[in-house]
């Protein structure tokens, strides 16, 4: 009876030996397969350099895209309330503009009509004045009747009505009341700048007749200029007003806008997207409504482990770092990456490579040998 305990124990022994054996085995294997043994040769031409973690300075950044916008109070549309023939216009898209200067002269009938009728009306104002003086003494001494007199007063009353709208229909051309006599009458009247900024659109041209519904020309103040930037939802909440960031567009990256946040956009679209508004500290009058632009927004900056980023590849969609083991020896080992900035990158799982050497030199070398190795 003891010899068949021991028999069952020397076979439980040696079943759980093999599997330990076969374990270790293939531990083992998996560690030779994403491991390079360099030649003394390779070794000097790839010129390995290693290094191990290191504490970097790396800031946290959004990158947003937009585009450069107009607040509505700083673009004009220019018309002429009472119609007209555009008689002259020296403007073109991109001329700039003084706010006061004559910019287009228009001319039709019913300016002459109009200035025709407030004079009449003045004159007539003036008689009609008298005319109630007069009939206000005469009532007072009892020598005409109070109907005669309510009479004259309505009769003043009303036509300082009539000529105080004509008054304003005449500034409505840009004709000043004050300074109109019957010598000054003219067909033509003159536009002028309501704003100081450039010319962003001609919509009519030399003869033609606009209605008081057209719109002769737009004009931009680009005095406040701002970017209207898209924003995710996610990314709502890392913003704040007066934080800064930088503008660029594709054409030259390089060229970088500081900018700060005045305002952001309450309300998100079906697509989880809101809209922040940001003011050029410093506008280039390079930069035209419409243009798209780039911005990255600075968040925070942090204190993390990272490595050179050249010590970092790409393989099969995951990244990787080689491990120096030791007598020409590297192992690539799967690693997390986050943030890249000024040469070095973000490492997530920093356990993995604690006092480890990492190579920083040479890396895409081993990777293709690492290649190869697999190819044979």
């Amino acid at each position: 009876m003891h010899k068949i305990y021991l028999i069952v124990a020397l076979i439980a022994l040696a079943s759980c030996h093999t599997k330990n054996n076969s374990e270790n085995n293939s531990e083992k294997k998996q560690t030779n397969e994403s491991t390079i043994l360099l030649t003394n040769e390779q070794q000097k031409t790839i010129g390995v350099e290693s290094e191990k973690l290191k504490v970097k300075n790396i800031s946290t950044t959004i990158k947003l895209t937009g585009k450069i916008d107009v607040p509505p109070q700083n673009m004009v549309s220019v018309s002429m309330p009472l119609g007209g023939y555009l008689k002259s216009t020296k403007l073109l898209p991109g001329m700039h503009v003084t706010q006061g200067e004559v910019i287009a002269t228009m001319e039709d009938q019913q300016y002459i009509q109009l200035q025709e009728n407030y004079l009449t009306a003045k004159a007539k104002l003036e008689f009609l004045e008298l005319e109630f003086n007069r009939q206000k003494d005469l009532n007072k001494n009892k020598a005409s009747s109070d109907k005669v007199f309510q009479q004259a007063n309505l009769d003043y009353n009303t036509q300082k009505i009539a000529l105080s709208a004509l008054q304003e229909k005449l500034k409505l051309i840009n004709v000043n009341p004050q300074n109109l006599v019957a010598s000054s009458i003219s067909k033509s009247i003159n536009v002028y700048s309501p704003i100081t900024g450039y010319v962003s659109k001609v919509d009519v041209n030399i003869g033609k007749y606009v209605n008081p519904s057209d719109v002769l020309f737009e004009l931009v103040n680009p005095d406040d200029i701002h970017l209207n930037l898209q924003v995710l939802e996610k990314d709502v909440d890392k913003l704040s007003i007066g934080q800064k960031m930088w503008a660029y567009n594709n054409q030259q990256p390089k060229k970088r806008h500081p900018c700060e946040i005045i305002l952001l956009g309450r309300d998100l679209t079906s697509e989880g997207i809101t809209e922040v508004h940001c003011h050029f500290e410093d506008y280039d009058k390079t930069l035209l409504p419409g243009m798209y632009m780039n911005a990255d927004v600075e968040l925070k900056n942090n204190n993390v482990m990272a490595i050179d980023e050249n010590a970092v590849v790409r393989f099969e969609g995951k990244e990787y770092v080689f491990i120096e083991e030791g007598n020409r020896q590297y192992n690539m080992q799967e690693v997390e990456t986050g943030i890249t900035e000024n040469g070095f990158t973000e490492v997530k799982n920093t356990e993995k490579f604690k006092n480890k050497l990492i190579v920083v030199k040479g890396s895409y070398a081993l990777l293709m040998a690492f290649k190869n190795k697999e190819e044979e």
